[in-house]
């Protein structure tokens, strides 16, 4: 142990022992310091206050204290504060990375830029800068506070920004910067993001521009030496060394006595925050993402392949998502399933985290923070909630354009800027997909969108399974629950799930599927069997008829508290023509058409509201007369959205029309069909779900072959 520095030698490691000599030596600086702060704060006060405290006659206890502190021997090893020793090896690093700038800082006159890339490490490494960068016999002036004319060529200058307030900007401090250059001093400027936040003229003049080096593992060993005065002989978990913070060492350092206990309460700290490795579903546990879940395995492979170096961050091209979607389909669940999968960081923030801040200044640093923050995690996960929060610069007015135009700015340029982020995979999430600017969504940054939509009825399945386990009701069908959840989300059937168990908890019994089944409902009952029979058979009806007609494909059919549904899915695209539009309008309208042949009687079931089948098949009729030229008035365009149908002469007449035509086919293709309807609709009421499977196996052994030919030509309905 050197008596001098307070730093104990110890047995290194070859690799520990040879490295670092810069590192060393600031940290060896540090504890010379910290041991002269020690012994000055105890002359100054056996209490070790700054200022002796007055005690009264009756506080004996504090005297006894105070005696035993004065005749306690002196340690032989002077911790040198956890976060600052961080800095010291992370800051030498960067000084020794440039050639000559030690010996230059110390003889010459250097300029210096030095980017910490986050706030909290800024005062840090201002007071380490000042302790170990100059010479004995330099006096280190603070520029950002002023001071300038005092300046001689016994000083060194810093210029130190947080990057916080109006005064972080380029524009700023560059008289005290000519100042000092013409005094020729050695300057080094200090800020996160230096090209934003520190003078123009410093940067102008800046022979070194350096960034603040990462902790490795013997960078760690060197900080844990420093604090207990011995090396580790266990090396922390590299996914966990990627992810500390510097802020995490004095917590984990606070109450250990050893160098390997240092490293373990370092690892359960950190591990609180490393969600990817806790517990929850991997993307390939997940189910009713759809494409977005083929994206993110897609991702994921690539970045376990660029982690460990099989592929370069400029073939990566799984760069940015912008996921969208109702609430509670689950779009922060899939970041961190991603992230996971993966096997790498999750960055999780929001923007009404950055709009927190009581001043712009704030919100634009918390941006820089949370980027600055997934590039020291890369390879990671960043995850950006409620997206929309950021305005579209389009749609702003009034007083607070420039406010958001220069968060959106910012934003947009941190996003375009992927080179300088190698490794960071960029998923924002959105509930509103129509307010995000457009820029954001342009090639480079967010160029890739995927609509997340409500699971249907088989994901709902996989999703009551999964939350429920494998051991728990381990051979019941998991259809009943899906139909009854039938048009929610994910996040449902997991509270759906969690109450049942906890009312299965109190009661003392295991859970059932019953129970499980009331908290779907909450209140609600089955279909009566009437309504019930009614609605398969509405629902067999849309099945037989787009099967007969080919309009799209059929999903599923299912039955659920509320009703039916026929799921059809078709491509809604410029080629459609006039037959195809009709073929959609008797599909639409089968489901009626279905009842009256089967009881004699429609109901109006098909007629409720904006989106049901009447609806739908009007506004198809009303856009192929007005919209589309297919219809009397030839080719000509009228925006329906401004047009009452009653003001067009003859256009209310030929939409009924053309619905009447579409139901005369549907009803013609159903008589012909009516085994199959039957089949269909009975088989449905039964079970109450029909895959595309089940449909296509019924119709091909009970349906016969029917010409798809319309009842009237397109030039009798016009």
């Amino acid at each position: 142990m050197d008596e001098e520095t307070g730093v104990t030698s110890v047995a290194h490691s070859p690799e520990t022992a040879s490295s670092d000599p810069l590192a060393r030596a600031f940290l060896q600086h540090l504890a010379q310091e910290e041991r002269k702060r020690l012994k000055a704060s105890h002359r100054s006060s056996s209490y070790g206050f700054e200022v002796e405290p007055i005690l009264g006659d009756e506080d004996a206890v504090e005297r006894i204290v105070a005696q035993e502190e004065a005749n306690r021997p002196e340690s032989a090893h002077v911790p040198v504060p956890a976060d600052l020793a961080a800095v010291a090896v992370m800051l030498a690093r960067a000084i020794e990375a440039e050639p000559g700038l030690v010996r230059r800082l110390r003889r010459e006159a250097p300029v210096v830029a030095l980017a910490t890339h986050v706030t909290d490490l800024v005062e840090p490494v201002r007071i380490v800068a000042e302790k170990c960068l100059f010479g004995p016999d330099t006096k280190v002036v603070d520029l950002a506070i002023g001071r300038a004319r005092e300046l001689s060529r016994r000083n060194a200058a810093l210029f130190v920004c947080d990057g916080v307030g109006r005064e972080a900007r380029p524009e700023k401090g560059n008289e005290v910067i000519g100042t000092a250059l013409h005094v020729r001093i050695p300057i080094v400027g200090i800020a996160p993001d230096p090209k934003r936040q520190l003078p123009r003229d410093l940067l102008r003049s800046a022979e070194h521009q350096i960034a603040l080096a990462s902790l490795d593992q013997t960078g760690l060993a060197l900080v844990v030496e420093a604090v207990v005065g011995g090396l580790p002989t266990r090396r922390i978990d590299t996914n966990l060394l990627r992810m500390i913070d510097i802020a995490d060492l004095p917590v984990a350092f606070r109450r250990t006595g050893t160098p390997d206990a240092c490293i373990e309460a370092l690892e359960r700290i950190v591990s609180a925050k490393a969600e990817y490795l806790g517990v929850g579903p991997a993307l390939e546990e997940l189910d009713g993402y759809g494409e977005a879940k083929s994206w993110g395995l897609a991702a994921a492979a690539d970045l376990q392949a660029y982690r460990i170096g099989r592929l370069g961050w400029a073939e990566f091209d799984h760069r940015g998502l912008l996921l969208s979607g109702p609430p509670g389909v689950g779009k922060t669940s899939f970041a961190r399933a991603l992230a996971k999968s993966a096997r790498v960081p999750l960055v999780a923030t929001s923007v009404a985290e950055w709009n927190a801040a009581d001043y712009l200044s704030g919100t634009l640093q918390a941006i820089r923070k949370v980027f600055a923050q997934a590039k020291a995690q890369a390879p990671c996960i960043l995850f950006i909630d409620e997206l929309d929060g950021i305005s579209d610069r389009g749609q702003i007015r009034g007083e607070y354009v420039q406010y958001w135009t220069q968060i959106v700015n910012l934003f947009l340029e941190l996003l375009a800027g992927v080179d300088e982020r190698p490794g960071v995979v960029v998923v924002a999430a959105t509930n509103y997909p129509e307010k995000i600017d457009p820029a954001v969504k342009r090639a480079g940054r967010l160029d890739r969108e995927i609509a997340i939509v409500k699971p249907d009825t088989a994901a709902l399945a996989q999703i009551f399974r999964h939350h429920l386990g494998r051991e728990i009701l381990p051979d019941a069908p998991m259809l009943p629950l899906a139909l009854a959840a039938r048009g929610m989300t994910g996040a449902d059937v997991e509270a759906f799930v969690r109450r049942a168990k906890g009312t299965a908890r109190r009661n003392g019994r295991a859970v059932t599927v019953e129970e499980v089944l009331a908290e779907i409902r909450q209140g609600r009952h089955p279909l009566p069997p009437t309504i019930r029979h009614r609605v398969a058979i509405h629902e067999a009806g849309h099945a037989v008829v787009s099967h007969a007609l080919g309009f799209g494909t059929l999903v599923d059919l299912s039955l659920h508290d509320n009703g039916g549904q026929a799921c059809l899915e078709f491509a809604a695209d410029g080629a459609a023509t006039l037959y195809e539009l009709e073929g959609a309008i008797a599909s639409l309208l089968a489901g009626r058409i279905a009842e009256e042949v089967e009881l004699g009687a429609g109901s109006i079931g098909a007629s409720f509201g904006a989106g049901s089948d009447l609806a739908l098949a009007t506004a198809i009729a009303r856009d192929i007369e007005l919209t589309y030229g297919l219809g009397h008035l030839g080719n000509v365009v009228v925006e329906a959205a401004s047009t009452d149908m009653v003001l067009i002469g003859g256009l209310l007449p030929a939409i009924a029309e053309r619905l009447r035509r579409a139901s005369d086919r549907a009803r013609n293709i159903l008589t012909e069909q009516r085994a199959s309807l039957q089949a269909i609709a009975r088989a449905l009421e039964e079970t109450g779900y029909l895959s595309h499977e089940d449909i296509d196996r019924m119709l091909s052994s009970t349906a016969t072959q029917v010409s798809a030919k319309p009842v009237a030509s397109a030039e009798e309905v016009r």
